[in-house]
């Protein structure tokens, strides 16, 4: 049975119709603040610590870039020009510059595949063991915790010319030895921060493993399916997200690299062949008083992971649901 208003119309809960009903009902307000405003609290405390940590120091880094700047005394007042491209061309113009970007791409080649595949099958392995399952990620987690001048050690210890790997290889062991060699040394360094920083990538590919179902693989097994197609068709694509993030933070890892070859190498050497792009504004910026020379180096080099990660996403993330 339908109720009926006085007029004979069925009540349906909604306005009659017709325009003159219509302006009866108020308008909802729009909330400036969104349809959740308790969420900009919440988040108020990251956006200002972008904008204090990351945002204004490359902001003020553009503007360095683009006058002649240099370190005064605090309250000290003087003339700094604007001089347009003339640091940056300065920079894409220094062979020191050029060499440090070949050394990154040297890094990057052998640094992000080896770190994106040895960290998903170490991950898929250790997923499936069942005892000593905190044992063996801890191991291959405690080399990331621990600090980077402990651990250099060890690799001193492996390869510098009297190391152990050099006593075990003989006559083989190349000669100048890995750290000093102009064509090993990089590829070196790309070894030691791949082992150095493998345990948090295969916690994150641990994590990414927790999301995908069982049932897939039981039915892949139902239907013949071995470890490696169970491997191929189901781990990689489920964990597709994981191997963009583990890629770009990779990525992002060789462009800051200074630690490492500045520690194993002694400062970007031999000959330039370990020295990158933070080890050339290190050495511009503070050490040579050019601080307007390194704001332009940094300002290149965010651009080019900007574009390196925009084409990652790109080739690796897929198409977005």
């Amino acid at each position: 049975m339908s109720l009926r208003s006085s007029s004979g119309n069925p009540v349906t809960g909604k306005p009659a119709g017709g325009t003159a009903d219509r302006r009866l009902v108020p308008r909802k307000r729009k909330n400036f603040l969104g349809p959740q405003p308790l969420g900009l609290l919440f988040s108020a405390p990251y956006v200002i610590y972008v904008l204090a940590v990351l945002a204004f120091p490359l902001g003020y880094a553009v503007y360095i870039s683009f006058h002649d700047f240099f370190f005064t005394a605090p309250r000290v007042k003087v003339d700094r020009p604007f001089v347009g491209f003339e640091n940056y061309i300065t920079v894409l113009s220094d062979p020191a510059v050029q060499r440090s970007f070949l050394n990154i791409g040297v890094f990057l080649i052998i640094n992000v595949p080896l770190t994106v595949g040895l960290s998903l099958l170490l991950a898929n392995a250790l997923n499936r063991v069942t005892r000593l399952k905190t044992f063996f990620r801890l191991s291959y987690y405690v080399p990331y915790v621990t600090a980077s001048v402990a651990v250099v050690g060890v690799w001193l210890f492996l390869f510098q010319g009297n190391g152990l790997i050099n006593t075990l290889l003989g006559p083989l062991a190349p000669a100048p030895s890995w750290l000093v060699n102009s064509w090993l040394a990089m590829p070196t360094v790309a070894l030691y921060v791949t082992w150095k920083q493998l345990g948090f990538f295969i916690l994150l590919y641990l994590a990414a493993l927790q999301n995908i179902p069982d049932e897939l693989y039981e039915s892949a097994s139902v239907d013949g399916g071995n470890k490696w197609v169970q491997f191929w068709n189901i781990t990689v694509p489920g964990v597709r997200p994981a191997s963009v993030l583990v890629t770009l933070l990779a990525t992002i890892t060789g462009a800051n690299l200074f630690t490492e070859p500045y520690l194993l190498t002694g400062g970007g050497g031999p000959d330039g062949a370990s020295a990158s792009p933070v080890f050339i504004m290190y050495q511009r910026g503070l050490l040579q008083g050019n601080p307007d020379v390194a704001a332009a180096l940094g300002v290149v080099l965010v651009i080019g992971v900007l574009l390196i990660a925009l084409i990652q996403k790109r080739l690796v993330g897929g198409k977005e649901d």
